[in-house]
């Protein structure tokens, strides 16, 4: 099983030469196959989840929106006030989460191309980590909660859920060459996670549409 350094690096390479337009078309409004609007439409369905994990006025607060992508969350914390460090992996993505975002949010946010767990970026009342750990171990997920939760207060994030369906894709995605395919997520039970990550960890919420299907998991150091 791969480290997370091996690991980060190939998501930065799928999400920085191989998916990049893929992901900026998918994440914006443009029309789409429908297999890809069902996981459009269950990615909006967890953001807000995830957000209601927050309050809805955040002026005073520092969030870390950790694996930013093309910068939707991003947007949605700085509207609610929050200052926002918005770290991706991918130098593209975050160039394209930056030429995004509204004008008038810009003095809100601090965009950081490079590894979302850096101690450099400082504290935060929350860190939001949508879809950014589903291709990690429990132990590595475990470490980078462990690693976050020394500079926030919550950790909200998402995993692959561990359903017959979800395992047997990821047993077949075993099966293609490494140079072929993109990173594969690997499902996780809240069980496993709280073994490797300790006490702190709870499950939110399920979110289910057509081919995106997630978890929403919260940790309080």
């Amino acid at each position: 099983m791969a480290d997370y350094a091996t690991t980060r690096d190939r998501v930065e390479t799928y999400f920085d030469r191989t998916a990049t337009k893929a992901w900026e078309r998918l994440t914006s409004d443009a029309p789409v196959s429908r297999i890809r609007q069902t996981v459009r439409e269950g990615r909006d369905r967890m953001r807000a989840l995830m957000l209601s994990r927050l309050p809805a006025d955040l002026r005073g607060a520092r969030v870390l929106d950790a694996g930013c992508g093309t910068g939707t969350m991003t947007e949605e914390l700085a509207r609610r006030g929050a200052k926002v460090v918005a770290a991706d992996i991918s130098p593209r993505l975050v160039q394209i989460a930056h030429d995004r975002l509204a004008a008038a949010l810009r003095q809100q946010v601090t965009f950081h191309a490079g590894d979302m767990t850096d101690p450099a970026l400082g504290v935060f009342d929350a860190v939001m980590a949508m879809d950014s750990l589903i291709y990690y171990t429990a132990h590595d997920i475990a470490s980078t909660l462990g690693s976050l939760g020394k500079r926030a207060d919550q950790v909200v994030f998402t995993v692959a859920p561990r359903t017959p369906l979800l395992m047997i894709m990821w047993q077949a995605g075993k099966l293609f060459p490494r140079s072929d395919r993109s990173p594969v997520m690997i499902p996780h039970g809240l069980k496993d996670l709280t073994r490797a990550a300790g006490p702190g960890l709870s499950r939110v919420g399920r979110v289910a549409r057509g081919f995106y299907i997630s978890d929403c998991l919260e940790y309080v150091p």
